[in-house]
């Protein structure tokens, strides 16, 4: 009989491998988080970050501001350290989560 430590290793080649056959289509952020390693607290905290910046977001362009880099500079200070900023853009981008906050994000890259 295998050991708990064992399965274990077995289930985390079974997952890398359906990474490799899904490869990104349409889901790119999951597979970041699966790639990444990130804990579903990690997530939830991803999620209020982009709901805060998205209110913020919101509150400047009904004052007619036309630079965000501000905004780009929280994220990513405030981005897990497991994370890319541009890397994480565009996986957001790819699966449609806060696509005009991340579309805004994305020109502010330098």
């Amino acid at each position: 009989m295998e050991n708990f430590e064992e399965r274990l290793k077995r289930m985390e080649y079974y997952q890398s491998l359906l990474l490799q056959m899904s490869k990104k289509e349409g889901f790119g952020f999951y597979q970041l988080i699966i790639e990444k390693q990130l804990t579903e607290e990690d997530v939830a905290q991803f999620f209020d970050l982009c709901e805060s910046l998205s209110k913020e977001y919101e509150e400047l362009k009904a004052e007619n501001f036309v630079y965000f880099s501000p905004l780009y500079v929280k994220f990513k200070e405030r981005l897990h350290p497991k994370l890319h900023p541009h890397e994480v853009i565009m996986a957001c981008i790819d699966q449609k989560i806060y696509s005009e906050l991340m579309h805004t994000l994305l020109k502010n890259i330098s």
